[in-house]
């Protein structure tokens, strides 16, 4: 059968054989997942016992759950404080990089160096970072000068911010590493123009250089932005001993649904957290692809 195939139909039939194997992944791995989240949804699960139909029982739960929108508040927090800090950070950082070359491919490796390196183990780092006095490095720096200690991780006010400062560190490698690429792919004939004209360095910043780093942007805004809405491994490990911090102060919806999930065994108020979780990051990807046509 396969010999009497004109060669356009052969090439079909090769396309959706290399095909099959990564349809069949997102199809198991991705899509199936997905559906069944969305239907225990509507169902009530304690993981052991048999499903029940629950309708919109656990989105009226959710609507009237008061932690559910201090859980959100923060989410969106760490997504309006995260993504533009490490945005601006890792510009001028990668800016000024670009134009360095003494160590110029050491120091980049430095700034790449936090990405690769485990979550966890950076987390615990800066715990203890965050310790009283005697432990904690930064308390300590601050009772040499006489200046009284901070409760950085106790403090309703001071943990978010807290969790949030290694997030963005551990993030900014990555960022500066795109942000080089996206100027090294400015032609030099506009800075040669610019030079020529006499142009100042600000009018060549901000009339050459972010414009044509638009694409470059709004990549990073948008996955900072899902990196920050999915923050889950620096607020779990600083927070061990009260998970989501002092009156759930930086729990993002991730944990929650952790906690939910597997410490709660109500499988089914998870997976309406989840569903939330992930309508807002379609949103996110849908604006990223507006974002892009329109480059």
């Amino acid at each position: 059968m396969y010999r009497n195939l004109t060669i356009r139909q052969k090439q079909i039939v090769w396309a959706w054989a290399f095909l099959a194997i990564p349809v069949l992944f997102y199809t198991v791995i991705r899509f199936y997942p997905t559906g069944n989240a969305i239907l225990i949804s509507f169902q009530n699960w304690n993981l052991l016992g048999s499903r029940t139909w629950a309708g919109l029982e656990n989105y009226e739960k959710l609507w009237n759950d008061p932690v559910f929108w201090k859980v959100f508040q923060n989410t969106f927090v760490y997504l309006l404080l995260g993504t533009p800090i490490s945005l601006v950070l890792s510009f001028i950082i990668a800016y000024h990089l670009d134009k360095l070359r003494f160590m110029h491919g050491f120091l980049r490796m430095l700034y790449f160096l936090p990405f690769m390196t485990s979550a966890v183990a950076m987390a615990w780092v800066w715990r203890w970072f965050y310790q009283d006095v005697p432990i904690g490095l930064f308390n300590n720096i601050l009772a040499g000068f006489g200046i009284p200690q901070i409760k950085f991780l106790q403090s309703t006010t001071n943990a978010l911010p807290a969790v949030l400062a290694p997030a963005v560190w551990a993030g900014l490698g990555f960022q500066v590493i795109i942000f080089m690429a996206g100027l090294r792919a400015i032609p030099t004939s506009y800075y040669e123009a610019a030079k020529i004209d006499g142009v100042g360095w600000w009018t060549v910043l901000t009339q050459i250089t972010i414009p044509l780093l638009r694409p470059t942007i709004v990549f990073i805004v948008v996955f900072s932005s899902i990196g920050f809405l999915r923050i889950f491994d620096h607020v779990f490990n600083m927070t061990t001993n009260n998970p989501g911090g002092p009156l759930n102060a930086t729990k993002p919806l991730v944990l929650m649904i952790y906690d939910t999930a597997f410490n709660g065994f109500d499988m089914g108020y998870a997976a309406a957290q989840t569903v939330v979780l992930f309508t807002i990051l379609l949103i996110v990807s849908l604006i990223q692809l507006r974002l892009l046509r329109s480059t």
